[in-house]
């Protein structure tokens, strides 16, 4: 499938057109809707989806959620250039979107599971490339008057996935065993081969994959809603993980603080590189990130 949608999707990112009718001054903001061409036969060598620019004074200020509605709002008008279709069929509407940590969860209304197989994932794709625009969302969930659609091969779209770098940009690959929620809230491990961009280091590559959930539609994200790893970097065989104090005003009870942090520093310990973990708080070794202790490093000895 991933074959199958990087072809389909070749090249999407250097084909990006103004569309008549959306002309504003320079300075409002402007977006990139993404439709598919109407004759595919024209695609070729191109990708099947397009982008068509939009220009959208009305998100000028808006919040990060409010942009995503908006664009959302937006995509499913459909597109101004004839030579452009929506993948959405006709009909869907926006029943929310919001924020959960850097994930957008989209619930849309129940002709959008009217689609299956190359049509589904062209849809899903349409909305993750648009909404990922915006900054502080990493990742896209999409779901159909509040259900997941059992038969997709994946739940979530991550933002790399989503931008489809090209195969050659990936420097190297790393395995790790990363840790998520089951069902009864009980940490599971799951096995994930994480491609490795230049400029990456493993031990972002697994704090970047934590923060953007599991593949297993079974698990579910381990990071409470605004949980965010301010920076993490390895020195020989030690990983330091720096949290932010502005982050705890909100966050939730110990309980679930605790088990994201200790999923963090288990998930990084699966790396041959590393042989523990400690964390920080402003770059400054502290005994509590809020009423989690983390004054001692966190060691696996069995993994």
């Amino acid at each position: 499938m991933k074959r199958m949608i990087t072809l389909l999707l070749c090249g999407l990112m250097l084909l990006s057109m103004a569309a008549c009718g959306r002309t504003q001054p320079e300075e409002t903001p402007s977006y990139d809707l993404y439709f598919m061409e109407a004759d595919l036969k024209e695609a070729t060598g191109r990708g099947a989806l397009r982008a068509e620019t939009a220009y959208l004074p009305e998100l000028e200020g808006a919040d990060p959620e409010e942009t995503a509605k908006g664009l959302m709002e937006a995509l499913l008008q459909g597109p101004l250039d004839g030579t452009l279709t929506s993948p959405i069929p006709v009909g869907t509407n926006l029943l929310s979107l919001k924020l959960e940590g850097g994930r957008a969860v989209v619930d849309l209304t129940a002709s959008y599971g009217s689609l299956s197989g190359v049509g589904l994932t062209l849809a899903d794709y349409a909305v993750a490339l648009t909404l990922t625009q915006v900054p502080e969302i990493g990742s896209v969930k999409i779901t159909v008057r509040g259900q997941e659609l059992a038969y997709r091969d994946r739940q979530i779209f991550l933002s790399r996935d989503v931008l489809l770098v090209p195969e050659e940009d990936v420097v190297s690959t790393v395995t790790a065993v990363l840790y998520f929620l089951n069902g009864e809230g009980a940490l599971t491990p799951e096995e994930r081969t994480l491609d490795l961009y230049e400029g990456d280091t493993q031990v972002y590559a697994v704090a970047r994959a934590l923060e953007n959930g599991p593949e297993s539609k079974e698990l579910s994200a381990v990071m409470p809603e605004g949980f965010r790893v301010k920076s993490v970097w390895l020195e020989e065989d030690v990983c330091y993980m720096n949290l932010s104090s502005a982050m705890l005003e909100g966050l939730p009870q110990k309980t679930e603080l605790q088990t994201a942090v200790y999923s963090l520093a288990k998930s990084l310990c699966s790396l041959d590189t590393v042989s523990e973990v400690r964390f920080l708080v402003d770059g400054e070794f502290a005994k509590q990130y809020g009423t989690v202790d983390i004054s001692e490093p966190y060691i696996f000895v069995d993994q």
